[in-house]
């Protein structure tokens, strides 16, 4: 699942679906073996969910500038210019 998706899913939703992820991690490495690409790519599944969670919670937390950009975004305090 894409990062994009992520960030449309409520965050009880994603928990669930963090929670899911880890158990089938689990599942994978007892079944297949710590060592193996199954366990791997669970246990990196996990670990998109954890990072889709964090930003989504870094993102959440916003200034009085950054809430006033996001409501004016025209405003000549919310430019931004490339240098």
């Amino acid at each position: 699942m894409s990062n994009v998706v992520h960030n449309r899913l409520s965050g009880e939703e994603m928990e669930r679906q963090l929670q899911a992820a880890i158990e089938q991690a689990r599942n994978a490495c007892s079944v297949s073996g710590d060592y193996s690409s199954e366990c791997a790519v669970a246990w990196d599944t996990v670990e998109e969910l954890q990072a889709a969670a964090a930003d989504r919670r870094f993102k959440k937390v916003q200034n009085s500038l950054e809430e006033f950009c996001d409501d004016h975004p025209e405003a000549s305090e919310c430019r931004m210019y490339d240098v």
